[in-house]
């Protein structure tokens, strides 16, 4: 075992020490203390025999001097030899505040003079600590990991999914879930930490990982830890067809304390820090910038590598002043749904059937109130004078340019994913605002987006040439069923890159970056979004042309079997 923590990003030195270790069962043991500028963790461990007639496992934690691999601080390590039934449990933490009370110590000497069974002591003892510093000994773990088990198997058996390959489809769910900052729930109680009770719930990562790359050895090194609003929308969106509802309503109480504490101008952003509060700290290097979002300034760090050696690592995300046009589904005011899109720095609203529970009127003028916030030209009206939707300013407002979904890091273009999110207003709107607005917007992209000589849809109005597998939402938008000319771009991005594709063994690419410039550089990989996108996409187009439902299940089944060495599902 080596433990060799290397605080903010291994930029701050620490010292190591060894010190008398209260929490466990019989005091007798030493616990190591890491000790950087800003935060200290600490080391504990719980030996046991599981087995009658063996001897507890010895353990021997040493200093261990990484510093010629860049650390600036000792590390330590621990060389065990186990038999069956022997077990060591090792647990890193952050130190708590406060320490158990000198009477919260329980031995068998304060036992034996108060007469009664160390068990009941302990027992006792552990009542009197600070919830965040609990008494460790082999029962307490074991029912820390059997709350955890339960906890997951009753969570999973929520889930109201009855269709096909549902083990991989319960995998996935649980991924996402493990992708939602909750910090409620059973174990709470006894592995809160102090920093956990100032944070706010419901917020969702987009992925727990940095440094790790597109193309092993590229330079497409993103630091996804942030919530993204567009991109918790299709987590919660998953999760509510599934029956999850609780967490969609958890995430809107985090949107909502965004809605408090708006930009200057009165906008939003597009993505936040999972947090709540104005506050910069550091827990294991996952953590960084301030703690309510705002701040996530992208930093490259170079004396580290990522993955396998690709570099550059970066911390933050340069996205999150971007202008993007996409959104996402929240409820609105006495439980009408309503569908906020991320414009330029603000969001707007219109109204599909999704699920939640009803908003206040308090919360739903902090909702309306976005619309007089100005990021770009104009402000937009959503609202005539009778509170009811106007969709006709909101498409005047969108015909600006963006960075799209993929938050290229080029030029703004007139994306023909964005232009294809538009139209899902239009599908519960129309009868309200009349169809002259959503015919012309349809009209704008059959013409614009469409490449005559190729017979697709591009990626943007400005390079209709360019394939980009974001237009496969065009069912799932209600932009189009499977017409003749989506179906012509299925197949095309269906084909290999060498013959102008974006599928490669059955996975689908986001573009080609050898055909645009999206201002990085270097290769990428296949993206799991894009391919399960596909597979949606010929589905629907399976419904007439049965060949293409062969073609779905064969690219799902592929897709699922990458993804099952880890387990996370597809």
């Amino acid at each position: 075992m080596e433990c060799a923590p290397a605080f903010n990003y291994a930029r701050d030195e620490h010292t190591t020490d060894f010190l008398p270790d209260d929490s466990v069962e019989y005091c007798h043991q030493k616990k190591v203390r890491f000790k950087s500028p800003n935060l200290e963790l600490d080391l504990r461990y719980v030996s046991e025999a599981t087995l009658d007639n063996l001897p507890e496992p010895e353990v021997n934690i040493d200093y261990l001097n990484l510093s010629k691999e860049g650390h600036l601080g000792p590390a330590v390590c621990c060389n065990l030899s186990l038999v069956e039934g022997q077990r060591v449990t090792f647990i890193l933490r952050i130190c708590p505040e406060r320490v158990g009370a000198p009477e919260a110590r329980p031995t068998q000497e304060l036992a034996d003079r108060l007469g009664i069974p160390l068990e009941a002591l302990i027992a006792g003892a552990s009542k009197m600590r600070p919830q965040d510093d609990p008494l460790l000994n082999a029962d307490f773990l074991e029912q820390l990991f059997h709350l955890t088990h339960e906890y997951w198997n009753n969570w999973i058996r929520k889930s109201t999914y009855q269709g096909s390959w549902r083990e991989a489809v319960n995998r996935s769910a649980l991924a996402l879930k493990l992708l939602i900052y909750e910090p409620t729930g059973k174990l709470e109680a006894v592995v809160r930490t102090a920093v956990s009770n100032l944070l706010t719930p419901g917020a969702v990562v987009a992925s727990p990982t940095f440094s790790l790359p597109e193309y092993i050895g590229g330079t497409r090194n993103w630091d996804y830890r942030a919530s993204w609003i567009r991109d918790s929308s299709f987590t919660l969106y998953a999760l509510i067809r599934l029956g999850f509802t609780q967490e969609a309503n958890a995430y809107l109480e985090f949107i909502f304390d965004r809605l408090r504490d708006k930009n200057p101008d009165g906008s939003l952003q597009i993505m936040y820090t999972i947090h709540g509060m104005h506050l910069t700290y550091e827990v294991f290097g996952l953590c960084h910038g301030q703690l309510g979002g705002k701040d996530l300034p992208e930093i490259e760090l170079s004396h580290l590598d990522g993955h396998k050696g690709s570099k550059p690592v970066r911390i933050g995300n340069g996205a999150a002043n971007h202008t993007q046009l996409d959104g996402l589904y929240i409820l609105g005011p006495e439980g009408a749904p309503a569908h906020l899109r991320c414009f330029p720095q603000r969001l707007i609203a219109s109204n599909p059937k999704q699920f939640g529970r009803p908003l206040g009127y308090d919360t739903w003028v902090l909702v309306r109130d976005l619309v007089d916030c100005k990021s770009s030209s104009k402000p937009i009206s959503l609202w005539d004078s009778s509170h009811s939707f106007n969709l006709a300013d909101v498409v005047d407002h969108c015909r600006e340019p963006d960075l799209s979904i993929w938050e290229v890091r080029g030029k703004d273009r007139h994306f023909t994913e964005f232009a294809l999110s538009k139209n899902a207003p239009f599908h519960v709107h129309n009868a309200r605002c009349g169809t002259a607005t959503r015919d012309a917007l349809y009209e704008e992209i059959m013409t614009k987006a469409w490449n005559p000589t190729l017979k697709v849809f591009g990626q943007s109005y400005e390079e209709t040439d360019v394939l980009d597998s974001a237009v496969l939402i065009m069912p799932l938008v209600f932009f189009m069923a499977p017409y003749p000319r989506f179906v012509s771009t299925l197949k095309q991005i269906l084909k290999s890159p060498e013959r102008g594709g974006l599928t490669s063994n059955n996975l689908v690419y986001r573009y080609d970056v050898t055909k645009t410039d999206d201002g990085v550089g270097g290769k990428e990989g296949t993206f799991c979004l894009c391919t399960l996108w596909c597979v949606e996409a010929l589905t629907r187009a399976g419904e007439y042309d049965r060949p293409l439902l062969t073609r779905a299940i064969a690219m799902f089944e592929a897709r699922s079997s990458t993804a099952a060495f880890s387990g996370l599902g597809i």
